[in-house]
């Protein structure tokens, strides 16, 4: 089943998160368990009431602990988001963790093996 284009308000409300939260994560987080993460995408549900977060570390290894740390500064940064953004409710926030990058890497490798001239040929 495909999914609905996102309206244009929806689309304005992720990124409205998106930049709060990608502030909040570089400047307010302190845990020392928190890789370098960077915020990729949100997509809030149509009433705003959960949203889903993808992120990415620089480091593959920092990958669970930095889900950990995001998942325990859960409060602090939905906290950030009530301040930050004038909307009815404060979106319920789940972390997941964005291996798109991997993914199109791995991809590339794969083609560039397949399409790559038989050497000796």
């Amino acid at each position: 089943m495909a999914r609905r284009p996102r309206s244009t308000r929806m689309r304005r409300v992720d990124t409205a998160l998106r930049q709060v939260l990608a502030e909040a994560v570089g400047r307010e987080l302190s845990d020392p368990r928190l890789g370098f993460v960077t915020i990729t995408h949100v997509e809030a549900t149509q009433d705003v009431r959960e949203a889903k977060v993808w992120f990415t570390t620089l480091e593959e290894s920092e990958r669970e602990a930095s889900q950990e740390a995001l998942e325990s500064a859960r409060g602090v940064l939905q906290a950030r988001l009530a301040r930050e953004l004038r909307s009815r409710h404060t979106p319920q926030l789940t972390f997941h963790y964005d291996s798109s990058q991997q993914d199109a890497v791995a991809l590339t490798r794969l083609i560039d093996e397949v399409t790559r001239p038989e050497e000796g040929a």
